[in-house]
């Protein structure tokens, strides 16, 4: 039986050659399905479960093709990170340059963007292929500081052999997520990397810290934008009758009058002006405004229900909701939290009480004031599409449910113990990329999805 994780961090200060000696033996004894006498830490351990059933090669440097100048420079211009670089270069540059690191910022697909520091280990990255445009999502050059934390969603360090790829061991590197801080979307991860010997106990909380910095400017800003908005909507608002609500470019309201105040809207990605409709307001008149949109709310009845909801997992960072219909097609990217608890719902047709839902995200039935709180944000862009006592699809809509390939790739951040049953039922026995389809709420399925809808629902209580 393996011993406890050691204290990477801890044995690396006092002998990194050490720690890379002891790492290198339990990376060896995973590969070749021996006992390690060491267990690798669970973040390590489990990346590497990831890499070993992707077919990713521990031996090779496998690279794939860079990003031409422009592509990056586009995406740089259009990264939501663009307007934090002074917060991360400010916290991390100096400490960094100090101790032979570089700074990294990739974007929520492990695309490098924006790369600087010591230029003596900013030759060494470029011969690991660490450089502007280069693509380090763990899929591709396994357990590392960059696209792991993009997929266990939280700040992660590796050191020497915890990196899956056996060229990297040379590194250690240290990285965190940044999120949306409106919506907790993925926005990339920001990393500090360097040679394994100037490895620091602190380097990891540094580097989450900054993040978090990061996170709250991104959130300032919003506050600002949304201030400038109102101030251009609330005169005209004013003048209005009826309902009308003033919104920025992504939805997010700056100013309500004649309704209920919402925190956001869900609009297409491309509004168009004119008349239209919208999932909480119906038949609606949208007008451009500086920064943002004005939507005013028609007398026409709502029109039906939507025909189908599809409800999209099968990516690893990325979860959303698709709603279609007779009045047209929108979607909303999705949150951590929203993509379980929609997952649970659409696994379970009959519905889950609050009680229910606490226990399956939490492990503790008397969560429900969490629950709560999270439904009545999804219900504020699923609304019409929800009920609730217990919490469910409507009778009359059609859910369809994409799973992973695999179903020990769903949801990989998840902790959620009904999440973690699914993952653990095993491969599906279908083809890969069946989707699931619990149509108007009966235990039909059409297709050959049968079995992966068999297998979700035996994981729940």
């Amino acid at each position: 039986m393996a011993h406890p994780p050691i204290d990477v961090t801890r044995l690396a200060a006092l002998d990194a050659a050490q720690a890379a000696r002891v790492l290198g033996e339990v990376r060896e004894a995973t590969l070749a399905g021996h006992p390690a006498r060491i267990a690798p830490r669970p973040v390590i351990g489990q990346s590497w479960e990831r890499m070993l059933r992707g077919g990713v090669d521990p031996d090779h440097d496998v690279r794939s093709g860079l990003l031409v100048r422009d592509e990056v420079e586009r995406r740089r211009q259009t990264s939501q990170l663009r307007h934090v670089l002074p917060v991360l270069r400010e916290g991390l540059l100096s400490v960094a340059d100090a101790a032979h690191h570089i700074v990294v910022v990739a974007d929520q697909a492990g695309r490098v963007l924006w790369r600087e520091g010591c230029a003596s280990v900013l030759r060494k990255a470029d011969g690991f292929g660490l450089e502007p445009g280069a693509d380090w999502r763990e899929s591709v050059v396994g357990t590392n500081g960059v696209g792991t934390p993009l997929v266990a969603r939280q700040p992660v360090q590796v050191f020497s052999a915890e990196h899956f790829v056996r060229t990297h061991h040379s590194w250690t590197c240290a990285g965190a997520p940044v999120t949306d801080p409106r919506d907790g979307s993925l926005l990339g991860v920001v990393d500090v990397s360097g040679p394994l010997d100037t490895l620091h106990p602190a380097t990891l909380a540094l580097v989450g810290s900054v993040a978090g910095l990061a996170e709250a400017r991104l959130r300032e800003l919003h506050l600002t934008s949304l201030e400038r908005l109102r101030a251009v909507a609330a005169p005209v608002l004013a003048r209005l009758g009826g309902r009308a609500i003033a919104v920025d470019r992504d939805g997010w309201t700056a100013a309500v009058t004649g309704m209920p105040y919402t925190n956001r809207l869900a609009l297409p990605k491309e509004p168009s002006t004119g008349r239209g409709w919208l999932p909480t307001l119906g038949t609606c008149f949208v007008e451009p405004l500086p920064g943002g949109w004005l939507v005013r709310a028609a007398d026409d009845p709502a029109p039906r229900r939507p025909a189908r909801i599809v409800l999209d997992l099968a990516h690893p960072r990325h979860w959303s909701v698709t709603v279609a219909s007779d009045a047209g097609t929108w979607c909303q990217e999705l949150t951590p939290r929203h993509a379980e608890l929609l997952y649970l719902l659409a696994a379970r047709p009959a519905g889950r009480s609050a009680a229910d839902l606490a226990d399956d995200l939490f492990g503790d039935s008397g969560r429900t004031v969490t629950v709560r709180a999270e439904m009545s944000r999804v219900r504020r862009y699923l609304g019409a599409f929800l009920e609730h006592r217990p919490y469910r699809f409507c009778d009359d809509t059609e859910v369809e449910l994409a799973l992973p390939d695999d179903p020990r790739d769903l949801l990989a951040h998840s902790t959620a113990p009904a999440v973690r049953r699914a993952r653990a039922a095993g491969p599906p026995c279908t083809a890969p990329g069946a989707a699931v389809s619990p149509v108007n709420h009966k235990e039909r399925i059409s297709g050959p999805s049968s079995g992966v809808l068999d297998q979700v629902r035996r994981s729940l209580p």
